[in-house]
């Protein structure tokens, strides 16, 4: 891992933001709505079915009242038992058609939610895939994590219900309006009048809950990414050989006291404004009986007692999908500082893409030309502010214009070998990123078969060209599972063949459960030399025309370095092989060997010719032999 700093507290500069997206920038409001709201257009079909269950749930509640009154004002004074009997049951009918309705509607609302989430994760997960290394460098771990997990989640409860939620409370409302209105006007009157007051707070407490909520996810990411780090089987190593763990444990109180108070703002936010409106609604029923006393009691026609509980009963049918609708606001409003996150990370450019009409190759042999090839790191783009580029991972730093790659001009034949040594920093590793389009020229070309890699599809490009890096990475899966992610249909013959040219078989098949056993995360049950020659192994299951050898050897020891080199030997029989070396040992058989030197190509040739020359490589070859380690006895 490759840290800017020191320690692991997480910090503000750490969360990965577009350049393009400043921080404190509020988009477009109306805009984002609209780009939520087309999140929706795939169901809209399934809202509709919800929009008319909604509806209808809406009007048969409405009539309820309407019933009651006829109980209370004619069934009951009239002994009419037969019509109170019809009454008392259409009350019940209408209850149990509202139960049903609302299931329906619930069970379709949430499946539309949760299809709308899985969309929003699977479309931040494709676009993770599809950005350039560089990202990745400079954004943490734990702060992607908590975009796609925090994030999306914290929406689950609004996305899944919103709908719903609004339309099922605006039809409530409207149907409870048009009721109260048909049966006394003057009551609906009063009973409107706070209304205003009651959107004008739900709005201040949207407003507050959205950007306290803004601060609690990016807090959240920060405590995420630290827990990533720290607890990481390379983070606990750390951690404990440095007798660091009980000031990580320090630190990440310090970050987990800071989410509390954001918690705590954020559940009391806007509460006490809130509970207002709860009090107002308790105490309009006794406003409305005031006001149909004083009517009376200022000669104005009287108000029957089924038509004033009735009333009453629709009022309170109107306050609970009006308070509703505040609260559903106050939700949008904070799930808006969510999906600002979120479309931040669906809007990040992406560098590298397919072309419109992509070049297929049926079969690539294997010639790789490079043709005046410039590379610089200098115009990545930075998401926090900083200088953010690849070139630190390989000891090579760009500043200003500086090209990390200066004029490289190259060709290798099918089936022939390329070695690039140089000092650190020279940019070689950076050379082998590009073949496989890890990164994009700055300019010139790279070309496979005489056609630019720019132009290939993404499937040919990877089927193409094999890689080993120098870092081995490897997924907490069994050595099978491993090894098939080069290719899932592999039989386990095919699986043992590969093993066996990467010498690593016989090791595997003298573990307890054979290719059966769990590597550990990120191969930590496995020494460096194996996760080598596991990762050669998965190369090989490839089985590319090209390959190119990223220090490939370099976690070998002597012995096992010679055994893998013959394995690689074996496998670059045929094919193109670009070895990035630092043991120059293993390079000695090159077909042609390039010296990178800043970036430019200092000298080509063998090796017999580069050492008859005297120059750098010869310089390179005498350092590498002075610090050669002396073969143990026997």
């Amino acid at each position: 891992m490759h840290h800017d700093t020191p320690h692991w507290t997480p910090s503000p500069a750490n969360s990965a933001k577009p350049e393009h997206s400043p921080p404190g920038a509020d988009p477009d409001q109306p805009a984002q709505l609209r780009r939520i709201l087309r999140l929706f257009r795939p169901y809209r079909g399934r809202l509709a079915l919800v929009g008319l269950l909604v509806a209808a749930s809406a009007l048969v509640s409405v009539a309820s009242p309407f019933l009651l009154r006829e109980i209370l004002d004619t069934a009951i004074p009239e002994r009419r038992t037969g019509l109170l009997s019809l009454l008392a049951l259409g009350m019940i009918g209408a209850a149990v058609v509202t139960s049903v309705f609302g299931v329906l509607q619930t069970l379709i609302s949430t499946t539309v939610g949760q299809r709308v989430m899985h969309d929003l994760r699977t479309a931040v997960y494709d676009r993770l895939q599809r950005m350039p290394l560089a990202f990745f460098t400079r954004t943490r771990t734990g702060e992607v994590q908590s975009r796609i997990a925090n994030d999306i989640g914290g929406m689950q409860a609004t996305v899944t219900s919103t709908a719903t939620s609004l339309v099922s409370n605006l039809t409530s409302v409207v149907a409870t309006v048009v009721a109260m209105l048909a049966l006394d006007w003057r009551l609906t009157v009063v009973s409107l009048l706070l209304l205003p007051l009651f959107v004008w707070i739900s709005r201040r407490v949207g407003r507050e809950r959205k950007r306290i909520t803004s601060q609690r996810q990016k807090q959240m990411a920060a405590m995420s990414a630290m827990v990533t780090e720290s607890l990481s089987v390379s983070g606990i190593l750390l951690g404990r050989t440095m007798g660091r763990s009980d000031s990580l444990t320090r630190d990440f109180a310090r970050e987990s006291e800071r989410l509390v108070g954001l918690e705590v703002r954020s559940s009391m936010a806007g509460r006490w404004r809130m509970s207002t409106i709860g009090i107002v609604m308790a105490a309009m029923p006794a406003l409305i009986y005031w006001a149909a006393g004083m009517v009376l009691d200022s000669g104005g026609p009287s108000v029957s007692l089924g038509t004033l509980v009735a009333f009453v009963s629709l009022q309170q049918g109107l306050f609970r999908p009006a308070v509703s609708l505040l609260s559903t606001g106050v939700d949008i409003q904070t799930s808006l500082a969510l999906f600002q996150r979120i479309f931040e990370y669906l809007d990040l450019p992406i560098d590298i893409t397919e072309p419109a009409e992509p070049v297929r190759l049926k079969k690539v042999r294997g010639e790789v030309r490079f043709d005046r090839v410039d590379f610089t790191y200098a115009n990545e783009p930075s998401t926090n502010g900083s200088s953010a580029n690849e070139a630190s991972a390989q000891g090579s730093s760009a500043k200003g214009s500086k090209l990390t790659l200066s004029g490289i001009d190259l060709t290798v034949p099918a089936g022939d070998s390329l070695a690039v040594v140089g000092p650190t920093g020279s940019g070689k590793t950076t050379l082998s990123y590009l073949v496989p389009r890890l990164y994009d020229v700055t300019g010139g070309r790279i070309l496979i078969d005489g056609v630019d890699v720019r132009d290939l599809d993404f499937d040919t490009l990877s089927r193409a060209v094999g890689v080993v890096s120098q870092e081995t990475y490897l997924f907490h899966a069994s050595v099978a599972d491993n090894l098939r992610f080069a290719k899932p249909e592999a039989t386990d013959e095919e699986l043992v063949a590969a093993a066996r040219a990467a010498q690593i078989h016989d090791h595997i098949a003298s573990l307890p459960e054979g290719y059966d056993t769990l590597v550990g995360e990120r191969g930590y049950r496995f020494s460096g030399g194996e996760k080598q020659r596991l990762a050669i192994a998965r190369t090989i299951l490839r089985d590319p025309p090209v390959l190119i050898l990223d220090e490939a050897t370099s976690a070998l020891d002597t012995r096992t370095e010679h055994a893998v080199q013959q394995a690689i030997d074996t496998l670059s029989a045929g094919r193109t092989t670009i070895t990035i070396a630092h043991r120059l040992s293993t390079v000695r058989d090159a077909d042609q060997i390039v010296v990178l030197d800043g970036g430019r190509i200092a000298e080509r040739g063998s090796h017999d010719e580069l050492l008859a020359r005297g120059g750098r490589y010869a310089a390179l070859v005498r350092r590498d032999e002075s610090l050669a380690p002396v073969a143990p006895a026997g």
